[in-house]
């Protein structure tokens, strides 16, 4: 434990804590055992946490406590204006500084005074979460500031005060919030204290670590209520959460922080919740390797190893034959008696939560698949199968938790369909079989069921019935909020609006169209209402329905660009820049995609670099910055805002493919073809890209990879689209390296020799197979040219010379002995197969090949005559003097 905080102070730490991860055990100190000193600090301290566990936050933020440090505020007259507002939480923050600093006794009663203020931030940040997240939505002051000052009434500026101060990144609410000044509140207080401990030496931050964690908790909440992910918030996390892993990331950390006050087991379940909430941070963010690489350590940490295996089951009510089922295999630690791991009376049995109906008669699909029992050839019976039972044991919260992390991951490292839910069964079927569990984590479980089931015709009715009864859920006082708050930010449970926003969706792809209306009218979401009102053929009435709402809050800025979006209006989008204080990123979006489609570039580069300044976390605005900035002729603004969108969508194949193209007209070579790579990994079927790739690979010395690209493009446009040019520099290229490999295996080492001559070979074999495909549905001169030239290296003289003959007749026509470019290719082939005849004869012993030679020779000459001047015409007379006098001397021989 750190000498700079005494005991009480660790152990309310640990008790905050625990207030969403589980009880804690019976035998942990629920107050401190430190005496109160004399202004009662400690004892209103004890008060305060004693009421955040309780789950009567109201309560906590109404205490003496409370009151004393920010019963300082002057009791002026409140209005309700967002000038008040600001001017109200300023001195709010002023009062808790100077309660922090003011004169103490002794460093003991300073840290217990800063203390009291995380946990005003603390029971803030839960009420929110209570609100928002976790339910029961039972009637919560709608301020802080209605709990500590009873003259406050109304709100309905402050709430929009506190949605700006929420909105300061550019980015719009997800959607109709409640209670939004907590979290605001909170986020205020945690990072005033945090910015005055760091002021000071390293000896005062180490009295309480735990706040760089319970910041970071704000933040994240922060980013999921907001509808696009932010670029400053992200750069915050990114630090707060690193602060928190170095603190509490490993267990010797965490046993050295908190010593004593540890049960045994209980440090690696608090190493396992602080990779498992960083894992959906980075999940949330689509940063997939870190993602994983988190969740890894806290399954490691939990002592669990989870696998796949296939066993016979039943799926459905009616199937007579067994088939192979998806199971999670589950392996656990032996640790299951430790205080640490038990659950302390904190879980419920899957049948009295609320969220989990009995009867789902709607279709015939299982809920889990009835599995058989199942014997290896030893005869020992599979661990944990049992008939229509589970492949794995009771498992611990934190063990739940992580394996339904599992299908984050899958959901965000594979590709969108109907596989990547079947990939996800298996761990949510192992939770559904679970007989108790948290209420959080079969609340998220239920709703991965939801969007499972959703997808599937046979199951949509009855995943209908469960999201209907999620939402309910809220609504219920049963399970209390002590309950529902365990594992509140373990389990990436979506917001009530946003689940909310999800059960409209699922109303309206049911054909549900005027339910969903009305769930998105209350939740404020506009752009889903046009949706439902176009699709409903009333999309004047979506207008007047905007109007209408605009004439109550003429200043939201989601509004006036939702008017824009549904009546093309660009003044629209220009109002809400004006209401936002020239913030709204989501406008000058919009202004930026309306001067695109008119062709003014200039100005839409120049919106976009202004958009995606305020929000950078927004990948479609990079790559349209870098398309703009194209169509301008900036090429470097355009390089750098494809490479920014991949940066945050390695997956847009598109991007990556400008990127490469940006780099040929730059004559990057190198880092053209890596770009070409990316592209092609998830834009395979684009035989451009693929033509593209070939030119690059072939420039870079990858020959074989570019062989790759020429068949590739082949095969897409039934050898339609053949680069002669392109072929002929890898021919070329070929038969250098053919060359110098039967000349270096007499100089060189026997082993180089012998290396160099297999690399050769593979390429004659490579386009020799892409030759051979082209020409079977017939091809060009060049391209018969090209092929002979193969048969040549190859060594096979006589289908060199059908190929060179083919060539021959490709060139002819009417217009041959009249295009001069035309006859030089043609007296260069027949050249070509004049000397391939001659080797033949000379090879075979044999006269036929050289009368042929010498007639095509003749008949060319003969008809070429008007192209005398050219050297080609000259080199087929010489020809033909060689191939005579070979004759000659043939008929000589006896």
């Amino acid at each position: 434990m750190s000498e700079s905080a005494p005991d009480f102070l660790r152990t309310h730490e640990l008790r905050l804590l625990y207030c969403t991860f589980s009880s804690l055990p019976s035998d942990c100190p629920a107050a401190s055992q430190t005496q109160a000193s004399p202004n009662g600090l400690h004892e209103c301290l004890d008060i305060f946490v004693n009421s955040i566990v309780a789950g009567d936050y109201q309560k906590a933020l109404a205490s003496n406590a409370t009151r004393l440090v920010l019963g300082l505020v002057n009791p002026c007259q409140f209005t309700d204006s967002t000038e008040c507002a600001e001017q109200v939480y300023a001195e709010l923050l002023e009062c808790a500084e100077k309660f922090v600093i003011s004169k103490f006794e002794n460093e003991e009663d300073r840290l217990c005074r800063l203390m009291i203020v995380v946990c005003i931030a603390i029971a803030s940040f839960l009420s929110f979460t209570q609100s928002n997240v976790s339910g029961p939505l039972e009637g919560l002051a709608r301020s802080p500031m209605a709990v500590i000052e009873s003259k406050v009434e109304g709100f309905v500026e402050w709430d929009n005060w506190a949605r700006h101060q929420l909105m300061f990144t550019g980015s719009d609410l997800f959607g109709k919030f409640t209670n939004i000044q907590y979290i605001v509140f909170a986020k205020m207080l945690l990072t005033r204290i945090k910015d005055m401990l760091s002021k000071e030496n390293a000896s005062s931050i180490c009295g309480m670590k735990s706040i760089s964690w319970w910041l970071a908790r704000v933040l994240l909440f922060q980013q999921r209520i907001l509808d696009e992910r932010s670029s400053s918030l992200f750069d915050h996390l990114q630090v707060l959460m690193g602060e928190a892993l170095v603190d509490f990331g490993t267990q010797e950390n965490v046993k050295s922080y908190w010593g004593a006050n540890l049960q045994e087991g209980e440090a690696p379940m608090i190493v396992s919740m602080i990779h498992l909430e960083a894992g959906i941070m980075e999940y949330h963010y689509g940063r997939v390797d870190s993602c994983r690489q988190h969740f890894e350590s806290a399954e490691a940490e939990s002592g669990l190893e989870l696998s796949i295996t296939g066993v016979l089951g039943f799926r459905t009510s009616y199937q007579v034959e067994p088939k192979a089922q998806l199971v999670l295999v589950a392996n656990t630690d032996s640790s299951e008696r430790e205080p640490g791991n038990r659950a302390h009376g904190s879980t419920m049995h899957k049948d009295n939560l609320p969220s989990q109906s009995k009867t789902f008669e709607t279709s015939d699909i299982l809920m889990a698949p009835k599995l058989l029992n199942t014997d290896d050839e030893s005869g020992t019976k599979a661990d944990g199968i049992h008939n229509g039972g589970s492949t794995i044991p009771n498992l611990r919260p934190i063990q739940q938790a992580i394996i339904l992390a599992k299908c984050l991951l899958i959901e965000k490292s594979s590709r969108s369909d109907e596989m990547q839910r079947w990939d996800m069964a298996p761990y949510i079927e192992a939770i559904d079989t679970q007989q108790s569990s948290l209420f959080m984590v079969r609340f998220f479980c239920n709703i991965l069921r939801v969007r499972w089931e959703s997808s599937r015709s046979r199951t949509k009715e009855r995943a209908l019935v469960m999201m209907e009864k999620l939402v309910e859920g809220y609504y219920d006082c049963y399970p209390g909020v002590v309950q529902r708050m365990y594992f509140c930010c373990g389990v990436y449970v979506p917001t009530f609006p946003a689940l909310r926003k999800e059960y409209g969706e699922l109303l309206v792809s049911c054909g549900l169209i005027g339910e969903a209306v009305k769930i998105f009218e209350e939740l404020e979401l506009w752009d889903n209402l046009i949706f439902c009102y176009r699709l409903l053929e009333k999309k004047a009435a979506a207008v007047d329905l905007i109007k209408s709402r605009l004439s109550q809050m003429p200043n939201d800025p989601k509004l006036w660009c939702s008017l824009g979006d549904v009546t093309n209006n660009d003044a629209c989008y220009e109002k809400a820049l004006e209401v936002s204080n020239n913030r709204s990123a989501r406008a000058k979006r919009s202004l930026a995609r309306s001067a695109y489609s008119r062709g003014d570039y200039e100005t839409s580069k120049t919106l976009w670099e202004s958009a995606m300044a305020l929000n950078s976390m927004y990948p479609d605005g990079w790559f349209a910055l870098g398309a703009a900035a194209l169509k301008a002729r900036d090429i470097d603004k355009a390089l750098d805002g494809f490479t920014r969108a991949v940066q945050l969508d390695p997956e847009n194949g598109e991007a990556w493919n400008n990127i490469a193209c940006l780099h040929m007209i730059k004559k990057r070579n190198k880092e053209a073809f890596i770009a070409f790579k990316e592209a092609l990994k998830f834009k395979r079927n684009s035989w451009q890209l693929w033509e593209n790739y070939s030119h690059v690979a072939l420039d870079t010395g990858n020959i074989g990879q570019a062989l790759e690209a020429v068949q590739q493009v082949a095969d897409m446009t039934n050898n339609k689209r053949v680069d002669a040019e392109l072929l002929e520099r890898i021919m070329q290229e070929v038969e250098r390296r053919a060359s110098n490999s039967h000349s270096e295996s007499n100089y060189h080492e026997a082993d180089l020799a012998v290396e160099k001559s297999r690399e050769t070979d593979h390429m004659v074999e490579l386009i020799g197979k892409v030759l051979r495909q082209i020409v079977r549905v017939g091809t060009g001169a060049d391209i018969w040219g090209i092929y002979a030239r193969w048969h040549k290296i190859k060594g096979d003289f006589t289908m060199c010379s059908e190929a060179l003959l083919k060539q021959v007749r490709s060139y002819q026509g009417s217009d041959l002995w009249k295009d001069r470019e035309k006859f030089i290719k043609f007296a260069q082939a027949s050249l070509e197969l004049s000397r391939v005849y001659m080797h033949i004869s000379s090879t075979a012993n044999s006269q036929r090949e050289l009368y042929a030679a010498e007639m095509h020779l003749k008949n060319t000459v003969k008809q070429g005559v008007n192209f005398s001047d050219t050297k080609e015409y000259r080199d087929l007379e010489a020809c033909l003097d060689e191939v005579k006098t070979r004759l000659e001397s043939n008929s000589i021989l006896p």
